[in-house]
């Protein structure tokens, strides 16, 4: 929304100078928009798994949806204060990500715990349902830098979103991973 409201703004500057001007708006649509594109992502690789779901499912999946659906609140702080407190203002955004790696956990942990996943396909979800674990102690880490650093956490949420962009890529190398240690 507030995009359209920068393109509406009755200004003499021309359009490319408004834009530039409000790079930061841009700036947060676009990381608002891949940070729902890879929870999407990632909801629809953990349903190729999952294969029957109950009431108290439901309820775990619309704990994801409520966070995913709040992430254009944090993404407009960012955007809005990165100038001004940006170390809290990268915080309250990273809190969304904790957010969102609770929740998402909480969906594969319920899934496997419950048996909504059939049972030749459990083991190979046990290390996509780990991912999700680590992310959590992931994004509270960074969370935790974002009072310290700007530029370090910033790396680190690039990274978040290069690694869960492949969900089954990334549940497949820790697959290996452990594999190999137990050789």
């Amino acid at each position: 929304m507030e995009l359209i409201q920068i393109l509406h703004t009755k200004s003499n500057d021309g359009l490319l100078k408004t834009c530039l001007g409000h790079w930061q708006s841009f700036l947060a649509f676009l990381i608002g928009f891949v940070t729902i594109l890879v929870c999407w992502i990632n909801h629809h690789v953990a349903f190729e798994y999952i294969k029957k779901v109950d009431t108290k499912f439901m309820w775990v999946n619309g704990f994801l949806l409520f966070v995913v659906t709040l992430t254009p609140f944090p993404t407009a702080i960012l955007a809005e204060y990165l100038e001004k407190e940006s170390r809290m203002a990268l915080a309250i955004f990273g809190f969304n990500y904790i957010l969102i790696a609770i929740a998402a956990d909480c969906i594969c942990t319920y899934a496997y715990n419950h048996h909504l996943i059939e049972e030749e396909q459990r083991k190979s979800f046990y290390y996509f349902k780990l991912i999700y674990r680590y992310g959590i102690f992931y994004t509270l880490i960074v969370f935790f830098l974002c009072f310290v650093s700007i530029v370090v956490p910033i790396f680190l949420y690039i990274i978040l979103f290069a690694t869960f962009s492949s969900p089954k890529e990334l549940a497949s190398r820790l697959y290996k991973i452990r594999m190999g240690k137990k050789k």
